[in-house]
């Protein structure tokens, strides 16, 4: 219950005051970890220092009893206090100025052991009268005498006294300086993101397209703003097509449903001078007219959420479909005739691909004066579809603009005008479906006439045949497909 507590406080913290607590802690074992090191080191040193000092001392009286030339008042080295000579049986023979002639430091056995194994003991200096404790050496020297010098260890402990108050009061200073200064840094770093907040605020309270800012470093900051202003382009141009297709829809449905009503209206007021049937088969039109852009505006919702993840779907022959397709138009006023150099098999939806070709097709029979042609062909590691006819053609400058929904041209491309106006959405439902398929749409001059051009991925494992191979398989020349130099691709 105890760490659920403590967690959900740790929670609430903000990043900027969990970042600090993060450094702060750790800043907190660095120092204490250093400044047990140093004590440490410094101590051993300092001990050392004491010991060498005691230690020559000593070896400098053995070696005068080596020679034989020990003299009656030992001398001693600098911090030495205390230099005796101990005989075989642990008297005192020989001492120095402040050392006792009469009590050994050490007793017999136990200064010829550390005189054997080297060591230094530390004993308290109460027996000479000093307060402080004693670092103590033991060398043997000829005719096993053993030579024990003493220094005081005050130095070294007074070093240290000092040293850890420095440390005691230094290191929390030092630690709460670190700690701010972590305090202001973490504040730093975090004011971009502070700044992308505040835009994103102003965004959501104004409605009002705008870009986030973006800072000058090169960091993840300015990689996170630039996402976020490249969604944030992508929702804004997602929301203004939404309104416009609102707005057109609406526009569009305002026309049939105002005939409906006005037709309705005239019947129910004036029975007796309305022909039925008529007024009937006028209203089944509208009805059909109005159910078509329903199912043009269904189409394209559901184009628009594969767009932006392209689904595989199973293999689909085009060559095959455009046979099929162009096998429905027996009856059109115009020729429409499929060729093919093989199978075009490709990876997709049969129904968004066969509502895509008919779409194509309908266009090209509303606007050729006697022919439509569909071909098929493997282009490499693509498979291009082409619907051509011998219309009128669009102007140049109008060959992207098409594409766009609810876009109608004038009556330049209508053969029947009665019959040519559409809901302007057929190209635009062809453009999506080759989008969503991976591929490409545009529009060509096919002089005479008007040629739509689809690119699709081929299929894995789709017969890709030479070109040359493909054109003596029975490729008409005047159809040969090139990327257009003037059209923009989707």
């Amino acid at each position: 219950m105890a760490g659920d507590t403590g967690l959900r406080w740790w929670r609430r913290l903000g990043l900027r005051a969990r970042l600090t607590l993060i450094a702060s802690a750790g800043l907190a074992v660095a120092l204490t970890v250093a400044a047990l090191l140093l004590l440490g080191e410094l101590q051993s040193s300092l001990t050392r220092e004491v010991d060498s000092n005691a230690r020559q001392a000593a070896t400098e009286i053995a070696n005068l009893a080596d020679a034989r030339e020990l003299p009656r008042l030992l001398p001693f080295g600098a911090g030495t206090l205390s230099v005796q000579v101990l005989d075989a049986q642990g008297r005192v023979t020989r001492a120095s100025a402040q050392g006792d002639r009469l009590v050994p430091l050490l007793p017999a056995a136990v200064a010829r052991s550390i005189a054997r194994s080297g060591r230094v003991v530390q004993m308290p200096g109460g027996p000479i009268g000093i307060a402080a404790p004693l670092r103590v050496v033991a060398v043997p020297a000829i005719n096993h005498q053993i030579v024990v010098a003493a220094v005081s260890y005050a130095q070294v402990s007074d070093s240290l006294a000092a040293v850890t108050r420095e440390v005691v009061f230094g290191a929390p200073l030092l630690f709460l300086l670190l700690a701010t200064a972590t305090w202001l840094v973490a504040g730093a770093a975090l004011r971009p993101i502070e700044k992308l907040r505040r835009g994103a605020q102003e965004i959501s309270d104004t409605a009002i397209a705008r870009t986030l800012p973006v800072p000058e470093s090169r960091d993840e900051v300015r990689s996170l703003a630039v996402t976020l202003n490249d969604m944030l382009a992508r929702l804004e141009a997602a929301q203004r097509r939404q309104r416009a297709l609102v707005s057109d829809a609406a526009h569009e449905l305002r026309s049939p449903i105002a005939s409906i009503r006005a037709q309705l209206e005239v019947a129910i007021d004036h029975p007796e001078a309305v022909d039925w049937q008529p007024t009937a088969a006028d209203v089944l039109a509208d009805t059909l007219r109005l159910a078509r852009l329903a199912e043009d505006l269904l189409a394209l919702a559901r184009l628009d959420e594969q767009a932006d993840r392209p689904r595989r779907g199973r293999p689909v022959d085009l060559a095959a479909l455009a046979e099929e397709v162009c096998a429905r138009y027996t009856e059109a006023p115009v020729s429409v005739t499929a060729l093919a150099s093989g199978p075009g098999t490709v990876l997709g939806d049969l129904g968004g691909l066969d509502r895509m070709l008919v779409n194509l097709v309908d266009n090209a029979v509303r606007y050729a004066r006697g022919r439509v042609m569909v071909t098929v062909r493997a282009d490499g590691t693509w498979v291009l579809l082409s619907v051509s006819d011998d219309g009128p053609g669009i102007p140049e400058e109008d060959a992207e603009r098409v594409f766009d929904r609810f876009t109608r041209l004038d009556d330049a491309r209508s053969r029947d005008p009665a019959t040519g106006d559409g809901s302007g959405l057929g190209l635009a439902i062809v453009r999506a479906t080759a989008t969503a398929h991976g591929g490409q749409a545009w529009l060509e001059d096919a002089g005479p006439g008007l040629r739509a051009m689809i690119r699709l991925p081929a299929a894995p494992g789709q017969q890709r045949g030479d070109r040359d191979h493909g054109e003596q398989q029975g490729q008409v020349g005047d159809r040969q497909v090139e990327q257009p130099h003037r059209s923009a691709r989707a």
